[in-house]
């Protein structure tokens, strides 16, 4: 690690002082930000960034789930310079299209569970549940059932921060002073079960059975659509039983409402197959993407419908006029194109291949962490991870929140050279690039291994630790 020059010292700091000046973060506090200031990341490569300090550090979290392909892949780079220099900007608007676009919603189709087979593409994963939801209510009043506008998602769930989203979303800070959830929003309990102490075919039972509940509730004319996602990402990467999705879409089918499922964090090899839903081999009525879509190269998400939404929102409307729901940006030539590339990296370039290979190396090497006095589990699906700590080991009482034991977490780990998601309540989030090796697998636990027994030794952490 090379020492920065006093040039480049100057520089950041000024950086950091135009950033608490002008630049809103998300989902930070606003006075909070301006007293800490920013970590200004430079440059990265494969599974490293680097910051402006000259601090080189592993990301095991792929930037914000998303870089499954890693940093710097030249190929990326090189499609979308191409794209830039053919064909900037094509509108979608008009019957305008472009071909990187054509070509790379052809490719979804091909890849996405059966009967997926109509793509909108939005700018990420929030304005793709946005997308979704007015695609919902659309369908609903074109075949005839108006009443049908009440949507149902699980705790802990995480469904974006757009206007309507936040609401489906069930985590405190997306709430609060926001005015949602909305009227029509409803959740039920999260399928965790590290959090409830019963057996996995009487967790999954349990969720069908609240499921029922909440639409018998609110009355089945009523009831449009359920949201889930997999593996649930942002609520502390819980882990439902294998079944549980099959299930839910039984349950679905038999209440004769949609199931939208949310791939934005799962999707693209990140829980091992190109989407969750492969794992348990289902098929929503939509879908919803984006984060490895483009490996977070350029902006980009999508929602997939199947062939009963698409055709009842096409026939249930005069085709003279306009279906009303739109984005600039949608279908985007330059990001059509790096996803296109993204995929072929995927597929012929075996990066999903080498994700699967890799996997075991990586379970092996963070299940050891489950001995530490301050880890209660780890749990993981493909190369998506939490590490749950807690106080005690016997009761899993969660520390406290004044200690705030996330935040502490980590600014040591990014001392030791590790960039994880730890999150306020005290689970750590992995989500390591689809390329990494089994060497950098162990360096992840290695570091994490170390920043778990800094943080034990701090007086209060020791304290509040019964295990």
């Amino acid at each position: 690690m090379g020492t920065p020059s006093y040039g480049a010292i100057m520089i950041s700091n000024s950086l950091r002082e135009l950033d608490r000046a002008h630049l809103i973060h998300p989902v930070s506090s606003f006075r909070g930000h301006e007293s800490r200031g920013a970590r200004i990341l430079t440059s990265a490569t494969g599974m490293f960034v680097r910051d402006s300090e000259n601090h080189e550090l592993i990301d095991a979290f792929s930037g914000l789930w998303c870089v499954n392909a890693g940093y710097g892949q030249q190929s990326v780079i090189d499609a979308a310079t191409r794209q830039l220099e053919t064909l900037p900007y094509a509108t979608g608007y008009f019957g305008f299209s472009n071909e990187p676009a054509i070509r790379l919603a052809a490719q979804l189709s091909d890849l996405a569970p059966e009967g997926l087979d109509h793509v909108f593409f939005t700018l990420g994963g929030s304005d793709a549940v946005d997308s979704a939801l007015r695609y919902i209510t659309y369908y609903y009043n074109a075949t005839g059932r108006p009443t049908k506008k009440q949507c149902i998602a699980l705790k802990l769930g995480y469904h974006g921060s757009s206007s309507n989203g936040a609401g489906l979303t069930a985590l405190p800070s997306f709430h609060r002073n926001f005015d949602v959830p909305r009227s029509w929003q409803h959740h039920i309990e999260s399928p965790y079960p590290y959090r409830n102490d019963c057996n996995d075919a009487t967790l999954i039972a349990r969720s069908v059975a609240e499921l029922r509940a909440k639409v018998e509730a609110l009355g089945q004319e009523n009831v449009a659509a359920f949201f889930c996602e997999p593996v649930q990402g942002s609520g502390g990467v819980i882990v439902p039983p294998r079944g549980w999705l099959k299930a839910m879409r039984a349950a679905c089918d038999e209440l004769d409402i949609l199931m939208v499922v949310d791939e934005v964090i799962t999707g693209f090899g990140r829980t091992g197959p190109m989407f969750a839903c492969e794992t348990e081999g289902i098929s929503p009525d939509l879908m919803t993407m984006a984060k490895g879509l483009t490996s977070g190269y350029a902006p980009m998400g999508a929602v997939m419908l199947s062939r009963k939404v698409y055709d009842g929102i096409a026939d249930g409307s005069d085709s003279s006029l306009a279906i009303g729901h739109g984005l600039t940006y949608s279908a985007h030539p330059v990001s059509a194109a790096v996803g296109l590339e993204v995929l072929r990296l995927y597929t012929e370039g075996g990066i999903l291949a080498h994700a699967q290979s890799i996997t075991p190396a990586f379970h092996t090497a963070i299940d050891g962490l489950e001995t530490h006095p301050l880890v209660g589990q780890v749990r993981h699906a493909g190369l998506l991870a939490g590490i749950e700590l807690v106080a005690d080991k016997t009761s899993k009482a969660k520390f406290a929140p004044s200690l705030r034991i996330g935040e502490r977490l980590f600014d040591i780990a990014y001392e030791n050279g590790l960039i994880v998601r730890a999150f306020p309540d005290g689970v750590i989030g992995l989500a390591p690039a689809l390329i990494m090796s089994e060497d950098e697998a162990k360096l992840i636990a290695e570091r994490i291994n170390v920043s778990l027994d800094q943080l034990l030794r701090e007086p209060d952490i020791r304290a509040a630790c019964r295990s």
